[in-house]
C-alpha cells in the first residue's frame, strides 16, 4: 500500500512555470501518473512514468510543455510544467498503478493523492 501527497500547486500567470511533487510513503514500486480535473469536467490524464523512470507518456495537450520524472531514492514523483495556459487550471492529482502498465485510464490506478490546485491567470 502507498499514501500519496501532492504539493507545489499555486497561482501563476500564463506562460509561467510550476513544479508539482508527489511524495509517497510506503512502497514506491508503482507506475505513477498525473491527472487533472477542472470544474465541471471529468478527470483527465496528463502524464505517466514507468517504475524505473525510463518510459514516459503524455497527453497531447501537454506534450512539449510538461515533463514527468521520479526519484526512486526519495520516493517522489515530479511534474515540471512550463508554458502554462489558462486552460491548464485544474486540481492536479498523482496516482499509483500496481500492475506496471503505463495507463491513461483513471480507473486503472489503485491509489490517489488528495490533489493540489493549479490556477493559471491570463
Amino acid at each position: 500500500q502507498v499514501q500519496l501527497v501532492e504539493s507545489g500547486g499555486g497561482l501563476v500567470q500564463a506562460g509561467g512555470s510550476l513544479r508539482l511533487s508527489c511524495a509517497a510513503s510506503g512502497r514506491f514500486s508503482y507506475t505513477m501518473g498525473w491527472f487533472r480535473q477542472a470544474p465541471g469536467k471529468e478527470r483527465e490524464f496528463v502524464a505517466a512514468v514507468s517504475r524505473s523512470g525510463r518510459s514516459t507518456v503524455y497527453a497531447d495537450s501537454v506534450k512539449g510543455r510538461f515533463t514527468i520524472s521520479r526519484d526512486n531514492a526519495k520516493n517522489t514523483m515530479y511534474l515540471q510544467m512550463n508554458g502554462l495556459k489558462p486552460e491548464d487550471t485544474a486540481v492536479f492529482y498523482c496516482a499509483a498503478e500496481s500492475s506496471g502498465l503505463l495507463t491513461r485510464t483513471p480507473g486503472e490506478h489503485d491509489y490517489w493523492g488528495q490533489g493540489t490546485q493549479v490556477t493559471v491567470s491570463s
